[in-house]
């Protein structure tokens, strides 16, 4: 499902209309938690979550967490949206693509050992099991059976908390306060411009932090003509990414997150972008979706986080590991 246009917009009869049915998710959820009894992994156990549906960066943050622990037995645990895959199973980058384990799955397992599981505590015990020092979880902060040691809320620096409203009257998997009042720290992705600080005024450590294409793809698309295409949480964020690296973007096609692409419409994708003279451009998490012959016809830009402040970040997660963390971003920045 696209994101609503009315989730992002100021309040309007759309949200009024739903916002009942907004206070009775909230309740259900409120509820649901209330009833819970977490139990532990036997591990620290790291969350990356968020409170908005759709994307906010928590994958790119996932990675960033992961190098920040070093050498540690760092292993991902992830849900496998979009996967069939029930788990908990080891993904094998070999075997498995994004219709059995997701297309997070894929990109987390490029890093580190990843397991995915619907049943979290069931996964981040068995990757216990298998010799996790730590466990970065991404998303899973609504998840009430797997108690967490450090839980990081990311939020889009440019869409914030949407309009306010919980699920289907906004954009919100449970009301701001409630989440904050679980969290440990938020990080902020790019530039501030919804009001994210004065929103957690000061009741948790924030990171502020951006996201970075690489450089060489960057480079490459310099003044180039290119119809990019994106089925992620908000595709408006990567064309923005593209037009800020000189990219001529001639075409902006936007898909709903996690969308799985058939042959034909990347096809139709392709023959689209040539009879423009330009090139056909998507993100790293929607090529691990494409089917594997169309992958070679698209290009791909790579993205990763860098943190305004790494000392920060490293402070942060070494009140929940046995060692300090290093206090540089792994590249350098």
């Amino acid at each position: 499902m696209k994101t609503p246009a009315f989730w992002y917009a100021p309040p309007g009869m759309a949200s009024r209309l739903l916002s009942p049915a907004g206070r009775l998710f909230a309740a259900v959820g409120r509820a649901r938690r209330a009833s819970a009894h977490p139990e532990h992994a036997g591990v620290p156990v790291i969350c990356i979550g968020n409170l908005v549906a759709g994307g906010a960066g928590k994958t790119p943050v996932a990675l960033a967490v992961s190098a920040l622990l070093g050498t540690r037995e760092v292993r991902f645990l992830t849900r496998g949206y979009g996967g069939r895959e029930k788990g908990p199973v080891l993904v094998d980058l070999a075997s498995h693509d994004a219709a059995a384990v997701g297309d997070e799955a894929l990109l987390l397992a490029q890093s580190r050992p990843t397991w995915v599981a619907r049943d979290r505590l069931a996964g981040a015990r068995s990757a216990a099991a298998a010799g996790a020092e730590v466990i970065v979880m991404d998303d899973g902060f609504q998840n009430a059976r797997l108690e967490k040691d450090l839980s990081i809320l990311v939020v889009d620096g440019g869409a914030g908390f949407g309009n306010g409203n919980t699920i289907p009257a906004g954009p919100l998997r449970e009301p701001v306060d409630s989440g904050l009042a679980r969290a440990d720290a938020v990080v902020v992705l790019g530039r501030d411009t919804a009001g994210v600080a004065r929103r957690v005024g000061g009741r948790l450590p924030l990171l502020q932090a951006r996201l970075e294409p690489d450089p060489a793809a960057a480079r490459a698309l310099r003044g180039q003509r290119v119809v990019a295409f994106a089925g992620i949480g908000r595709p408006a964020k990567f064309f923005q990414t593209l037009d800020d690296m000189g990219a001529r973007l001639v075409g902006r096609i936007a898909f709903a997150d996690h969308h799985p692409y058939l042959p034909d419409e990347v096809m139709r994708l392709v023959e689209h972008a040539a009879g423009l003279g330009a090139s056909l451009v998507t993100t790293a998490k929607d090529a691990v979706r494409l089917p594997p012959d169309a992958r070679a016809m698209v290009r791909v830009v790579p993205v990763s986080v860098v943190w305004d402040d790494p000392s920060a970040a490293g402070r942060l997660l070494s009140r929940y590991v046995s060692s300090p963390i290093p206090s540089a971003n792994p590249d350098g920045h």
